[in-house]
């Protein structure tokens, strides 16, 4: 922001919303949640040869609240997935999932009752990286269209749907009310 000599105002160099998502899409902090052998490549592609860093991603979090993307690498068990559900519920909003490899995203090789057929059916999926292993290009170009699909989101879409609901609720409240009333004239 800056201001103008002129007019003594305040001035931004773009509209909010584009300069909100630059900033998410820019600083996107992975929370670890590497699985098998998918994780071993997640694991490379933060190394010098591809250097995630670049394109802002390079801060792998341990703790889910200080993170805002979930690379789920992996086959997802049924005893794993209550542990990748809580800890897509503790991650603070905005939050995106990249699902990385066949056996996250529709199960893989392992079409058995101990696997889930997909990390979809736990949390939403905003982006699939296909391969066995996935090789760190592919997660990186995850990565990219991710960035892409942040770009063009609404930052206060949430907050604006938010306040419909309510609104919404408030009304049919009050039109309930006016139906349990008593009618004066009778």
């Amino acid at each position: 922001m800056g201001v103008t000599p002129k007019e003594k105002t305040p001035f931004l160099v773009a509209p909010l919303d584009k300069l909100i998502n630059w900033a998410r899409e820019s600083s996107l902090w992975p929370a670890q949640f590497g699985l098998a052998c998918c994780a071993i490549e997640m694991m490379s592609t933060a190394a010098s040869r591809y250097d995630i860093s670049r394109f802002g991603a390079e801060v792998f979090r341990a703790s889910p609240r200080q993170s805002d993307v979930m690379i789920v690498a992996g086959r997802v068990s049924q005893k794993m997935a209550p542990v990748l559900k809580t800890i897509y519920e503790q991650m603070l909003e905005p939050k995106w999932v990249i699902a990385m490899g066949d056996c996250s995203s529709s199960g893989g090789i392992y079409n058995n009752y101990a696997i889930i057929q997909g990390v979809d059916k736990i949390v939403p999926v905003d982006v699939y990286v296909a391969g066995c292993p996935p090789r760190p290009e592919a997660l990186l170009d995850g990565l990219i269209f991710l960035q892409k699909k942040i770009r063009t989101e609404s930052p206060f879409a949430k907050m604006k749907a938010d306040k419909g609901f309510e609104q919404g609720q408030r009304q049919d409240q009050d039109n309930q009310d006016e139906e349990e009333a008593p009618d004066e004239n009778n």
